[in-house]
């Protein structure tokens, strides 16, 4: 499942996300907001993603102006490992290498073509699954458990 989330800054482009996920075939959650409210605060839903995401499969994507906030917010939780999005390549690189799970946009500073671009390669681009990716995951698991 593909959960979904922005606030008013990000609204125009998670609506776009949607179609395209239509259309590329993909069951999404949208977890808000649903209209557009000036006065939304991200964090919510940035947190309704993040806790939304159970099953090890799942995604995340989140949008707000910079893609700053979304992210720093996402990452507060037991993994998640959210992405802010340069460009399609280094998003291949951080799933391939990072495995995020979480993709973070900056809604004010991506276009539409540059978005549908990243979000179609964080979909299709699959966990390289070495040993040396594998034990850093681990070694993140660690920092969460201890701090």
């Amino acid at each position: 499942m593909i959960y979904i989330g922005t606030d008013h800054r990000g609204f125009k482009l998670k609506e776009k996300v949607k179609q395209w996920l239509i259309e590329w075939g993909y069951e999404y959650h949208d977890v808000g907001a649903f209209e557009y409210d000036q006065n939304d605060d991200y964090p919510v839903y940035a947190s309704k993603v993040a806790e939304s995401m159970t099953e090890p499969d799942d995604r995340g994507i989140l949008f707000c102006g910079s893609g700053v906030g979304v992210d720093d917010v996402a990452n507060k939780f037991d993994g998640i490992r959210s992405g802010l999005a340069i460009n399609k390549e280094q998003i291949e690189a951080a799933r391939r290498d990072d495995n995020i799970n979480v993709l973070a946009i900056a809604s004010d500073f991506t276009s539409e073509e540059d978005a549908q671009e990243i979000v179609r390669t964080f979909l299709k681009t699959e966990f390289a699954d070495e040993e040396r990716f594998n034990r850093r995951l681990g070694e993140i698991g660690e920092i969460e458990e201890t701090n």
